[in-house]
Parts: C-alpha cells; structure tokens; sequence
C-alpha cells in the first residue's frame, strides 16, 4: 500500500531528503550525514521547521496555493503574480516565513524560488537562445517547483587574481565545461558561494559575473541535485558547531546556514538540466533581460525587512534592560532606528505599489528595489554600530556559560551583579547573550558581511540603481527650466 502523501511538503520530509549520500567536507573530513551531524543538525531542524510552518493548517491559505493540474499544495513562494494583489499575499507569506529565523536565514528557499520564478516569468528569453534550453528551464522548473525544493545557489567566481580576466585564471579554479556529448555537458573547477547548500536538495549553478568572447567554455547554467556525482561541498568553519549551548548562543547555535565552495570534479549533468550553453550574453541575459534579478532581490529585502524589525526590536530591549530608556539622547536614537526601519518597509511597499504588468506578470518597481538594496547595504553596518552603543559595556561582562549557573557561588554573584529594572538577573543575561549573538559574535560579524556584500559590492549595486533610474525624465526637467528664458530675453528684460 502507497503512503499517504501529505497535503503540503513537512520538516519530516525535508530532512528525510537530505539523508542522500551528499559529500559534504569540513575539518578535514567528510560528513556521513548532514541531519545528524553537530555542525550542521540545528540548522537542519531549523530548515525543516520552515516546511512545518507552511503544513500547519492555520498557515495553509497563507503560506502555500495549488498551481494549475496539481493535487498538492505548494509554497507561495513558487506563484507567480499575475497583479498587485497576488505579490502582496506572496510577500506576506515571504516575511512569515523569515519570521520564524527572524530574518537569519538568509538564503531561505524562497530565494531561489523567486530567482527561478522570475526566470520562467522571462521564458522568451531562453527561447531566443534556444528552443531546447527553453524546454529544460522549463522542465525543470515544474519539477523543483512541484516538488517544493530547496535550492541554494552558486553564481560567482573564486576570488583569486583579479588583474586576469575569469578565462585566464589558473586551470581548474573556475568551475567550466570540459567536455560534451549526446548526453550532456561535464563540469571541472569551482564556484561560491553555496551559502545553505548543506540545507539544500538542488544547486543552481551559473555566471552573474561579466564574461567575454572567448570565455565560451564559462558561459553556461545548469542545475544539480547535491549528490551529483563529483560535486564537494566544502564548509566554512561550523558556527553552530562552536556555539555552547542555545541559551548562550539562542542564534548560531540553530540559524547558521553556513557557506561553503562547491567544486565539481568532473560532474556530468544531463541536456534537459542544461539552460545556457557556451553564450557569454546569455550569462547575463538569464538574470538582467528576465525578472530574475529583480525577483531573487525583492525577496531579499522582504526577508531584511524582518530582521531589520527584529534587531531595532533589541535595540528597545537592551535600553530597558540597563535603564537608559527615559534618557532623551536614548530615545532620540531609537527614534533614528525606527525611522529607518519604516524607510525599508516604505520602500518595499512602494516598489510594489509603483510596479507594473511585465507580460502577464506582475513586477516590482526594479529601480525602487534597487535603491533599496544600496541604501540598506549601508544601513545594516551602521545600525550594528548604533546597538554596540546603544549597549556599551553590557554585551561584555557577561557569564561564560550558562553551566556558570550551575554553580551556587557564582550564581549568586550573578545575581546580584546582573541587575536590571525592567528583568531578573536571568533574564537579562539570557537576553543579553542574545543579542550579543546578533551583534558581535562571529555569527553576527559573518551576518554583517553578508548583508554588506550579498548582492555584490557598493559599485554594482548603485551600477544597477544607476542603469535603472529615470535619467531623460530628471534630466528633462533641468532642460525644461532652461528653456523658460533665453539670454536675449534676459538681456532686453534688464533694459527695462
């Protein structure tokens, strides 16, 4: 007798398909299991709970929608808007699910999701490139979407020497085909960054960055299940794996997604899992001429907006728990953290708002977003700043561990050096351990970074605010005022 299938994917069943025999490296070694292994196991759960989340049935009608010929329910994250009103529910079900990581899980599945969706909305443009390359995207989107996979991504080169061009780097660093047949295309070298890749079922990989004539060999997209045959996932150093315990670290010890290279070594991967082949345009047309780009980084600042309320959110709470909350220089710069957190919440509202028919599809606003993305990647540093001052000494002198609780002497210490007005002394430490862990802990310090550089370095991302902006409407303005009055006219007017 066939199992029952349940009427949405389940934590149950995302972890059961991460048990695949995946080769996944750290410290040396390779990981026999992702679920279980102490580096990797908490954010496993973590991933999961995402998936319970969407199955509760009180969530149903919000999280998740039957596409057209299915018989199953799958994450909103996979709609594609057909109007207004369509986004605005798919966003809302975006921010609860970054409610539950508290905006932490940076690369969720609805990222992906929405770079894939954005790039099936631009079907066009893979049909330009090729009919049969149309037909696999395609494909491949109703299988992950159907499915309701978790991809994670690898789009960017290793860095390495930036003097040379990507094709002239040394042999076997960038990830390249060398060698096709009837069959498919076969992969060598390597590519970052697979932040969630452990948490992942599938890698999409391609090549954001500008390639030229030439670097053909560079110049493709495909998409892998993690087991694939000669693909390593090499991990960054463990931060749950440091982490003490939940109440000392409550954040890295259950949300570090982790990073990590991915190499292929001599990975074939099938024609119908092929999207651009040998087209250094098509590179950048697969992002840029669809609604991928625009839609994988709405999607990140949906998620921002979350965390953004979360951490001004420890703002309030740390003053409260040191007494600092009446003081009028205090609340003038809570004040400041509110305003910018309505500023990203303002924007993500307007780039929907002032968004537009694409087709048949509904896009945001791609300069608005844009705009956002560059303001924000300048917010974050700068409100990391203000909760170390907004804090001072107290994210410092703090308990080791909580085992320090266990012993009577020192936990009668803490308790009566650990005083606040608004908490016990408990309370205060555990607090403060938390937001200690989303300031200044290599966690958080590695969540600066990434919020920082995500979506490339300050160049790129005011290029594409610069790329995206009304120039002839701006400009028109200025040649409007100038053609008012003419020097003559002005000339016989002072004569008067």
């Amino acid at each position: 007798m066939e199992p029952r299938m349940s009427i949405c994917k389940t934590g149950a069943d995302h972890i059961q398909s991460l048990k695949d025999g995946r080769a996944v490296y750290l410290d040396g070694e390779r990981v026999e299991d992702v679920t279980t292994h102490p580096a990797f196991r908490n954010a496993v759960r973590s991933a999961a709970s995402l998936y319970d989340f969407q199955a509760r049935p009180e969530n149903l009608e919000l999280m998740t929608f039957v596409p057209d010929g299915a018989n199953r329910r799958i994450n909103r994250s996979w709609q594609m808007p057909r109007d207004y009103d369509q986004m605005v529910l798919r966003r809302k079900a975006m921010q609860a699910w970054a409610g539950v990581s508290y905006g932490f899980l940076g690369r969720s599945p609805d990222h992906l999701a929405s770079s894939l969706v954005g790039q099936r909305m631009g079907i066009e443009v893979f049909r330009r490139h090729g009919e049969d390359r149309a037909k696999a995207l395609a494909g491949y989107f109703d299988y992950i979407s159907r499915n309701d996979l978790y991809l994670t991504y690898v789009i960017v080169n290793p860095q390495a020497d930036r003097s040379k061009d990507w094709g002239d780097q040394v042999p076997d660093l960038v990830a390249r085909i060398v060698d096709e047949d009837a069959a498919g295309i076969t992969l060598r070298g390597a590519k970052m960054l697979g932040t969630s890749a452990i948490l992942a079922n599938e890698v999409f990989v391609a090549n954001l960055q500008p390639l030229k004539a030439g670097e053909e060999a560079l110049a493709f997209s495909c998409a892998l299940p993690m087991n694939a045959k000669g693909l390593r996932v090499l991990s960054r150093k463990s931060y749950e794996a440091a982490a003490k315990s939940v109440y000392d670290n409550p954040l890295s010890s259950r949300f570090d997604e982790n990073d990590a290279l991915i190499y292929f070594d001599e990975v074939k991967v099938p024609w119908d899992r092929v999207f651009v082949h040998r087209d250094v345009d098509m590179c950048r047309a697969q992002f840029h001429d669809t609604a991928c780009h625009v839609y994988q980084n709405y999607q990140a600042q949906v998620r921002l907006s979350v965390k953004i309320k979360f951490l001004i959110g420890l703002a309030r709470r740390i003053t409260e728990s040191i007494g600092t909350i009446n003081i009028p220089a205090v609340r003038e710069q809570l004040g400041y953290l509110a305003a910018h957190a309505g500023m990203v919440n303002a924007m993500l509202v307007g780039m929907e708002a002032a968004g537009h028919k694409w087709g048949e599809y509904y896009l945001p606003n791609r300069h608005y977003m844009y705009s956002a993305q560059v303001l924000t990647q300048e917010l974050y540093p700068q409100l990391m700043n203000l909760l170390r001052e907004l804090a001072g000494g107290a994210l410092i002198m703090l308990p080791s561990s909580v085992l320090d609780f266990a012993n009577p002497e020192l936990k009668a210490i803490i308790e009566k050096t650990q005083r606040s007005p608004s908490m016990s002394p408990e309370r205060k430490v555990k607090f403060l351990k938390a937001a200690w862990d989303a300031i200044g802990s290599e966690f958080g310090s590695r969540h600066t970074q990434y919020e920082m550089f995500y979506a490339g370095a300050r160049f790129v991302t005011t290029g594409h605010s610069f790329r995206t902006f009304d120039w002839d409407g701006a400009t028109g303005m200025v040649e409007q005022l100038l053609s008012s009055y003419d020097l003559a006219g002005a000339l016989e007017a002072e004569r008067r």
